[in-house]
């Protein structure tokens, strides 16, 4: 790894990364380089840190590994694979990009601004998303907070779209619940071996739905784009708003189609280039 190297600060809807380009670096970022990076007290401060590398095979156009904020490294980010291709895009002076992670082969297109990107299909059997025993019915599983016979939360869908994601359906204004508290226990629940990002989601009208995303390895975030899908498959597949949905995030809108020709999730939406500088991942504060 080289002493220095240039970054790239970028964010979809606020939910923002510490993006470095890997291709002709080999970079293996330990957890607390991750994490100081990460650090927004003493680092550059994001919410992941992502590496650009090259492409393991000759159908891809590169690779792209996620760390969070808690040094761990993570399979899918879909506002990150946004960022990534709308860069590619301005490197090689087109629109489709096919982008490997640890969750999969994505597909992205580039349209000025926004980016589609196919996020593929999602995942609803419980041993995929995974979960620690069996439901035969993931469109809403035993879990609640609360007491039992009144709980705050309770019975969420569980889908897997790159990464584990609880989603917990609510009727009153998700300010009203304290994500920040319930998040951690939540995203720690034995339930969830791998852990998961857990949503909290408020149906709007048949075309919108409002979210909020206590992130796995993050927090509470701004955005998350897989959250993002995972609501808006849980939710037609639940029947509580149509295939084609509006989903609103803290930190702005996003479009999801989940397809019905092949069930893979179309997610489109804003990319923004925040800055640029260089850091010295060998020289860290002890």
């Amino acid at each position: 790894m080289s002493e220095n190297i240039k970054y790239l600060k970028m964010n979809g809807l606020g939910n923002d990364f510490v993006v470095l380009d890997g291709r002709d670096d080999m970079l293996n970022p330990s957890r607390d380089q991750v994490q100081w990076i990460a650090d927004r007290e003493h680092g550059i401060g994001c919410d992941q840190l992502i590496i650009m590398d090259k492409a393991k095979s000759e159908q891809s156009d590169i690779s792209m590994r996620i760390f969070n904020h808690d040094g761990g490294e993570v399979e899918a980010c879909g506002n990150a694979t946004r960022c990534v291709a709308a860069l590619l895009a301005s490197e090689f002076g087109r629109e489709r990009f096919v982008i490997e992670t640890n969750g999969g082969v994505l597909i992205a297109k580039v349209s000025g601004d926004i980016v589609t990107v196919d996020m593929g299909k999602p995942k609803f059997d419980w041993q995929s998303i995974p979960l620690s025993e069996e439901f035969g019915d993931t469109r809403g599983i035993e879990l609640q907070i609360g007491p039992i016979d009144d709980p705050v939360l309770h019975t969420p869908s569980v889908v897997n779209v790159g990464n584990p994601h609880a989603i917990f359906w609510v009727e009153n204004d998700l300010e009203t619940y304290d994500l920040a508290r319930f998040g951690p226990m939540l995203e720690n629940h034995p339930i969830f071996p791998e852990r998961a990002n857990i949503s909290l989601a408020r149906v709007l009208d048949e075309d919108n739905v409002k979210i909020i995303v206590w992130e796995r390895g993050v927090g509470l975030t701004k955005a998350c784009g897989t959250a993002a899908c995972a609501v808006a498959a849980a939710g037609a597949r639940k029947e509580l708003f149509a295939r084609k949905v509006r989903v609103h995030l803290p930190g702005g809108k996003l479009d999801l189609e989940w397809r019905e020709s092949d069930d893979h999730i179309l997610m489109s939406g804003p990319w923004s280039l925040d800055g640029e500088g260089e850091i010295s991942l060998l020289q860290l504060r002890s």
